[in-house]
């Protein structure tokens, strides 16, 4: 794994995390898809959960010297998107994330395992 993707990843769940993002599931997109390496999902239980989640990964990635592509549906109540280039965030309401069920678009790619960097 290339140790900036992978700082990346872990500073965005660390973020999460701390956040307390439900259900956080990290997939490898390597050989799946030229846009990234990484596509980070979870939820949060509230809109005003969803916007701190967002908020704590664009200030997380930004302290850790990471730049910031893009940012959609920031202010959402049901789901904000945060291009990171190498890792894609995706912060749902669990409404939302059943409805889309980002993961069953992927089934091929592997989940990565994030124990590590989740208390």
């Amino acid at each position: 794994m290339n140790q900036d993707k992978e700082n990346l990843l872990a500073v965005v769940i660390k973020a999460l995390d701390d956040k307390r993002a439900k259900d956080i599931v990290a997939l490898d997109m390597a050989g799946l898809s030229i846009i990234t390496d990484y596509n980070v999902i979870t939820h949060g239980s509230s809109s005003r959960q969803i916007n701190a989640l967002a908020q704590a990964v664009l200030d997380a990635a930004s302290q850790a010297g990471f730049e910031v592509n893009r940012i959609e549906g920031k202010g959402s109540t049901s789901w904000v998107l945060i291009d990171l280039g190498q890792v894609v965030v995706h912060v749902f309401s669990e409404e939302e994330r059943d409805f889309y069920q980002l993961e069953s678009l992927w089934t091929e790619a592997p989940s990565v395992d994030i124990a590590e960097w989740v208390s």
